[in-house]
């Protein structure tokens, strides 16, 4: 699985630009849909799927996300259901690299030898778990490493200089750089500020460094982009979702157009973010 991984962002690096990393919350507002907006991801632009794991305290994410998460649950959205949701994506394309990313709790109940033999058949080349810090490597990092799965690490504005080598530390595919501190769904950043850190972060590492919190537009991804490797929006991807639902809170006809319209205009602005960086 890392070698998908490991050749998108190859490929990317030969041709000048930075990835667009886009996250959706699986199972909103209900499987067959969540699923018709997976597959249509990388053909409106998306380089890497992050698919959410629905959790019913997800203390990171802010409120868009967390209601997507609600959504999700109420429709009967299971960890399951969402390894089966990949594997599905997988029988129509075995490129685009799929990162599952969330909270530990459903994980340690569904047992991590299972887990991670199950995400591995389903085609799954990465992890995002928020709330597993270094010291717990043991609990599912490591394994995960064994078994061929990505398992990536946040870093913040406040991971200093002594802390950065222990985060990255058994970090693989790439360094998502949450670039603020606080939740979800926030301001853009300062983009100066952005640009440092990420040049500070490699600093330390050879991997990739995506940024995401807070980039919604087409000109947020340049801006982003223009320093970093990858460029991840969440918030704005679910908040399409949610726009286009009915009063019940159901999926439309317009659904998945939504969203691949706005990933279509992120696309464009990460692939003109180096022209407009060299301007």
């Amino acid at each position: 699985m890392t070698a998908r991984m490991d050749a998108r962002f190859a490929s990317l690096a030969e041709e000048g630009r930075p990835a667009l990393v886009t996250y959706f919350m699986g199972g909103d507002p209900d499987y067959a849909t969540s699923l018709e907006v997976m597959k249509a991801l990388p053909e409106a632009g998306a380089d890497v799927i992050e698919l959410g794991m629905p959790f019913s305290d997800p203390m990171a994410d802010g409120p868009a996300i967390q209601a997507a998460g609600l959504r999700a649950l109420k429709g009967g959205q299971t960890l399951a259901k969402t390894i089966r949701m990949a594997s599905e994506f997988r029988q129509s394309d075995q490129d685009t690299p799929i990162v599952l990313m969330g909270y530990y709790n459903p994980i340690y109940i569904y047992g991590v030898d299972r887990f991670l033999d199950d995400a591995l058949t389903a085609g799954i080349d990465g992890l995002i778990i928020v709330d597993l810090p270094p010291e717990m490597d043991e609990e599912l990092c490591v394994p995960a490493l064994k078994k061929g799965i990505n398992f990536i690490r946040l870093a913040t504005p406040t991971t200093d200089d002594k802390r950065l080598p222990t985060v990255l530390n058994n970090t693989s595919g790439f360094v998502y750089y949450v670039s603020m501190t606080g939740i979800t769904g926030g301001a853009l950043p300062d983009t100066d500020r952005v640009g440092a850190a990420v040049a500070r972060i490699k600093g330390h590492t050879d991997l990739p460094v995506c940024v995401g919190f807070g980039v919604k537009t087409e000109e947020h991804a340049k801006a982003i982009g223009a320093s970093a490797d990858g460029v991840v929006v969440g918030t704005a991807i679910v908040n399409a979702v949610a726009g286009s639902l009915d009063e019940n809170g159901a999926a439309t006809a317009a659904t998945v157009g939504r969203v691949a319209e706005l990933v279509r205009a992120l696309s464009s602005g990460v692939r003109s973010s180096r022209l407009a960086a060299a301007e």
